[in-house]
């Protein structure tokens, strides 16, 4: 697919909208169900950033919930205790993989602000998470793969129109990216700072210096997440 045509851009008068490569080179996703639209891609394609860049600082599997373009929660693949499981409404004997664990992780740190989210996976989307997902409010998601049974489960969503995205995990994007704003071309390199703990957490700056692993591990997490929202913002991580 070289192109993919939208309903419309950001708002309903703004026509024609459409996807595609500048270099006329195939596009790196397939839709699989649905109609993605403006905005939903643009939450689509920053979230899968996001996802992708914790699994490969952290070695899990990674989960995010995406509104308005920025995240509303990240998580890691961590098991879930009997608390977690209450506070993410999620039933004492329902199967969990790690990708659903932290599905449900970053679904549950804001769960008003995740209302309607877009949702991306770093790993192939399984099937106990398609059945977290089926339960809930949510505009579409984008992950490098689904299993058969799991992808039956996303599409019967919104009545058969939830929108579903793969993408290429191999895919790279150009080095330097344009923007156009009033018919203004923008240009800059992309922001492809490698953010993990040998990099970042090496300068110490308060007294006590005495960092768990587990505290480097949620660090990384916020300074990654932020690195994909709008604006000035705060982020709370605790136990991934």
């Amino acid at each position: 697919m070289k192109e993919y045509e939208l309903k419309y851009g950001c708002n309903p008068n703004q026509k024609p909208a459409k996807i595609y490569m500048e270099n006329g080179a195939e596009l790196p996703i397939e839709i699989l169900n649905g109609r993605p639209g403006y905005i939903n891609l643009l939450d689509a394609f920053n979230s899968w950033q996001l996802v992708k860049e914790l699994k490969e600082a952290t070695g899990l599997p990674a989960a995010a919930s995406f509104k308005h373009v920025s995240p509303a929660g990240a998580a890691l693949g961590l098991p879930l205790s009997e608390v977690e499981r209450k506070m993410y409404h999620i039933a004492p004997d329902a199967e969990l993989s790690p990708l659903a664990c932290a599905y449900a992780r970053a679904r549950g740190a804001d769960r008003m602000s995740s209302f309607g989210d877009w949702i991306a996976l770093s790993d192939v989307c399984d099937v106990p998470t398609a059945k977290l997902i089926q339960h809930e409010v949510s505009d579409g998601i984008i992950a490098p793969g689904y299993e058969p049974e799991a992808l039956a489960i996303l599409s019967g969503k919104k009545k058969g129109n939830y929108n579903v995205v793969a993408i290429d995990p191999d895919y790279k994007p150009n080095p330097v990216e344009h923007k156009q704003v009033y018919g203004i071309t923008f240009e800059q390199g992309r922001n492809e700072l490698t953010i993990n703990a040998d990099t970042m957490l090496n300068n110490w700056v308060t007294e006590n210096k005495s960092v768990t692993e587990e505290q480097k591990r949620d660090l990384i997490i916020a300074l990654i997440t932020l690195k994909y929202t709008q604006s000035n913002s705060v982020c709370y991580t605790a136990g991934g």
